[in-house]
């Protein structure tokens, strides 16, 4: 059990927890919520000993192993699969026994541990860590590739399949989802449902939270409260709290009176549509909690358009992708779609199908490949990428992004471009007094994010193209942001992992893949059905082909090679010749081969277990080193024909 008495915790001068007591139990999801700066990650550091208390009594088991996800971005050219295998941090210290015993030749040592990495799970430790990477939505084709080839998110991604990867009996997950998208959150909730030890989580992400917890932690006022359920059951009993509190409830009025004429509006244009309903019961849960949506940090709405062209775009007999090299890499092929004035659309796809260039081509970041995208006239897009942070001036203050996005957008924009006037603009996103000087670079995620909101609002776009726009947007704001979009005149083109937001903004979806965009007919759930199959499919198949990889021989190797040597000539000569047949044939005596040692190696590590004496140990664990030592020589020539029967009856199809 987790323990916090009287826990004082303070950040630098700033008081974060004032006597706060709560118990955490074996076992126990928890959602750990509160605005940005009340102290969740503090809370963590005490949690993962990087911080002490102040004051009070702090217990966690000393036996709980823990893992979290590190923050850093790893530098490293280890592959993939070996930098999450690193994760395993049991079987890396049970290897360096290992190495240890071998370099001082001690049989006995040897032996045992031999015997740990089995009880470890050695075996099967590369599928176990190639099934989780592939379930965060990599490709076979990347296993193997270095670390430092991939871009900052994907690599942060590894280093959450390296957390997951750690045995543990306490996980702690800071925003876990951020750089996810919705196929790879959907996996990691049915991963994070089946973890046996005790979680706590911080995320904005409320379906999230639903889904993966039994218990919200709420922070506010220095003060831990506890409540049983998840985020829903908290919001519901906070709601009520807060209903109960007249004084402050009076004060909400004026906002909550805004809100509920917004949600009466569009009840109103609900149809039958699956999407639609979804819709209205987000929207009804809104009016269940007004209260708290009235309490947020801070509310915005976006202009109406000067104009509304309809339709604002015609797609026709459109590729889109990429030069890559002076080639062109096509990702969607034949497009014929239009977008039209007051749409709301949501763009659904499993990873790396073509959301985002999709999006980009749109927003005229990169050109079709080829067809003709016609604009409406007066389209005015407002585009917010998910790279969107990164290209924000560091150097620069929120005033000074708004000065320069004024002299660009010049007198035709209709809008008030004196310091004072872009001051009280800013201010209206929470940037007030010193903050509009602050340099961006020392801002957090949410603060540039709500900067980058505040320069699209004050651009009064009649589309929006946002590309996950909430991935640090607290709670209160992402609420904010949902009540926005749907008083918003234009239309709204929309990715996002968030499926609140989907649900709460969209009447409609397209599903990119397979290289095309169709309609999609059902709602989100259906969606989250389709992910869940197609991520059990791929899961399987890669443990099939990993589990037959792992498996070698030892024995008629120099008559494999030959063999294999032959085969490639008669590729060579004639591709629909038998070679791929013949190949099969070989794998297939291989496998015959395997299993027999295999039955071998099993026999000689349940020995170790009995009573021996030690020269019996020794004798035994030597050979099971030989063994294992051969299996690993020969992986690489196994994985070597297997990828020439793939190239063969690729090349053939």
């Amino acid at each position: 059990m987790i323990t916090l008495n009287n826990v004082v915790l303070r950040r630098s001068s700033k008081l974060l927890l004032d006597k706060a007591s709560v118990n955490l139990n074996p076992g126990e999801k928890v959602g750990l919520v509160g605005r940005n700066g009340a102290g969740k990650s503090t809370l963590f550091a005490l949690l993962n000993g990087t911080l002490h208390e102040d004051g009070g009594d702090f217990f966690i088991p000393k036996s709980w192993r823990m893992a979290q996800v590190a923050q850093h971005m790893p530098e490293t050219e280890d592959s993939a699969t070996d930098f999450v295998l690193g994760g395993d941090t049991r079987l890396q210290e049970l290897k360096e026994v290992l190495a240890q015993a071998e370099a001082s030749e001690d049989g006995m040592a040897m032996a045992h541990a031999y015997t740990d990495l089995a009880d470890a799970g050695e075996h099967d430790s590369v599928p176990r860590a190639q099934a989780l990477i592939l379930g965060l939505g990599f490709k076979n084709s990347e296993l193997d590739q270095p670390v430092n080839s991939f871009s900052g998110g994907w690599r942060m991604r590894l280093q959450l399949a390296r957390a997951l990867m750690c045995p543990s009996d306490l996980l702690l997950l800071d925003e876990p989802t951020n750089h996810l998208d919705l196929d790879a959150l959907v996996w990691l909730e049915a991963w994070l449902k089946r973890y046996a030890g005790t979680m706590i989580v911080i995320s904005h992400d409320r379906e999230f939270l639903d889904a993966i917890t039994d218990v919200t932690l709420h922070i506010e006022h220095a003060k831990l409260t506890r409540y049983g359920g998840n985020y829903s059951t908290f919001e519901l009993m906070r709601a009520e709290q807060m209903a109960l509190q007249q004084a402050s409830f009076g004060k909400q009025q004026e906002k909550i009176a805004h809100l509920q004429k917004f949600i009466d509006r569009f009840k109103a244009k609900a149809s039958k549509a699956k999407q639609a309903q979804s819709r209205v019961k987000a929207l009804e849960r809104m009016e269940k909690i007004a209260p708290i949506l009235a309490d947020a940090e801070f509310t915005f709405e976006f202009k109406e358009p000067i104009n509304l062209p309809n339709p604002m775009l015609a797609i026709a007999d459109a590729s889109f992708g990429y030069h890559i090299d002076g080639s062109e890499k096509i990702i969607i092929r034949s497009v014929n779609k239009s977008v039209l004035a007051g749409q709301r659309i949501g763009i659904l796809g499993a990873n790396g199908q073509g959301k985002s260039t999709l999006v980009k081509t749109i927003a005229r970041s990169i050109p079709q490949l080829s067809g003709i995208v016609t604009e409406g006239k007066g389209l005015n897009v407002g585009y917010f990428a998910q790279q969107e942070l990164d290209v924000l001036r560091p150097e620069d203050t929120p005033l000074e992004h708004m000065i320069k996005l004024a002299k660009q957008q010049g007198p035709q924009s209709n809008e008030p471009s004196k310091e004072q006037d872009l001051r009280n603009f800013l201010g209206t996103f929470n940037f007030s007094g010193d903050m509009v000087k602050q340099t961006v670079g020392t801002m957090s995620g949410g603060e540039k994010a709500r900067l980058v909101l505040a320069m699209i609002v004050w651009q009064r776009p009649n589309l929006l193209l946002l590309d996950e726009p909430t991935n640090h947007l607290d709670l209160a704001t992402r609420e904010a942001l949902s009540v926005a979009l749907n008083e918003f005149e234009g239309t709204v083109m929309l990715v996002s992992h968030d499926r609140a937001l989907l649900r709460a903004v969209c009447d409609e979806f397209w599903l990119v893949g397979r290289g095309e965009i169709n309609p999609f007919d059902g709602d989100l759930d259906d969606y989250q059905k389709y992910l869940l199959e197609e991520s059990k499919r791929l899961r399987e198949e890669a443990k099939s082909n990993l589990n037959v990889a792992l498996m070698n021989t030892v024995k008629e190797v120099a008559p494999i090679k030959d063999e294999s040597n032959q085969l490639k000539q008669d590729k060579s000569t004639n591709p629909l010749t038998p070679a791929s047949k013949n190949l099969r044939k070989t794998l297939a005596k291989l496998e015959k081969k395997i299993s027999e040692l295999q039955e071998k190696k099993d026999i000689l590590e349940a020995g170790l277990a009995e009573q021996l004496s030690n020269d019996e140990i020794i004798q035994r664990g030597v050979e099971l080193k030989n063994i294992l030592d051969e299996l690993g020589l020969l992986e690489e020539q196994w994985l070597n024909m297997t990828q020439e029967i793939e190239e063969l009856e690729q090349s053939v199809s």
